[in-house]
């Protein structure tokens, strides 16, 4: 990854809908240059997907929680990959120390929450949990 590509990141951090003639413009690289690197991106993993960003009051109305998962032995892949495909589950982070796994849930309502902890708990491979609900944020 080089100059350009760190930059293009950038400008699709802040616009994924941005046109591509756009993004070359402003990195001054012909629109090939951009297709081509996106497509290169796509292909190698580094761009996964692409997504919306709501507004902060929009996204106010759901609850938000962070949940610490402790995995049985070597399991973190497999605990990771189940937790992927958990709608609730907006980020998953690896650690160090006390707990394996970090995952910020987002949900409608406490009952939702409630829902959500039941069904991650039930997944093989974790031993233990601990959940805090976010009520509110200073940095964004």
């Amino acid at each position: 990854m080089d100059e350009i590509d760190r930059k293009l990141l950038s400008l699709l951090r802040r616009d994924a809908r941005l046109p591509v003639a756009a993004m070359a413009k402003a990195l001054k690289v012909a629109r090939g240059t951009v297709q081509n690197r996106l497509t290169k991106m796509e292909a190698d993993g580094t761009i996964v997907g692409y997504t919306v960003k709501l507004k902060p009051h929009e996204e106010d109305r759901q609850i938000r929680a962070l949940m610490t998962v402790s995995v049985e032995g070597n399991r973190t892949d497999e605990v990771l990959k189940s937790l992927r495909g958990d709608p609730a589950v907006c980020a998953l982070h690896t650690t160090n120390g006390r707990w394996d796994i970090v995952a910020e849930l987002r949900a409608d309502s406490l009952e939702a929450v409630d829902r959500v902890l039941g069904r991650i708990r039930l997944i093989d491979g974790i031993s233990n949990t601990e959940t805090s609900l976010l009520l509110s944020t200073h940095k964004y």
